[in-house]
C-alpha cells in the first residue's frame, strides 16, 4: 500500500470505528492501526496519530489526552480520538 492509500485507510478505520462506538465514546489511534494492520499494527503508529491529526484538523474528530482537547502533533504519551459534538 502506498502513504495516500495508507492514510485513506488509517482515516476510514478511525471513521468506522467511531461509527460503532456510542456518541461521545472515544478510540485509541492504536485500533485504527490494528484494523488496517493486524500483525504490523506498531509500526503504524505514528501515521495512526498523523491520521487522526489531519481528521482534527478537518474538524471530524477531537484529539484528547486525560480529556482535554490536545494538538496530537504536540501530545507526548497516550490520546483519544472522539468525534466532534454537534
Amino acid at each position: 500500500m502506498d502513504d495516500a492509500g495508507l492514510e485513506r485507510a488509517l482515516e476510514r478505520a478511525i471513521d468506522v470505528l467511531l461509527d460503532a462506538r456510542a456518541p461521545g465514546a472515544t478510540i485509541c489511534p492504536s485500533e485504527a492501526a490494528r484494523a488496517v494492520d493486524p500483525e504490523g499494527w506498531r509500526a503504524l503508529m505514528p501515521e495512526a496519530r498523523a491520521a487522526a491529526g489531519r481528521l482534527a484538523a478537518r474538524g471530524v474528530v477531537e484529539v484528547t489526552q486525560g480529556g482535554t482537547v490536545v494538538d496530537v502533533a504536540a501530545a507526548r504519551g497516550p490520546v483519544r480520538v472522539r468525534r466532534v459534538s454537534r
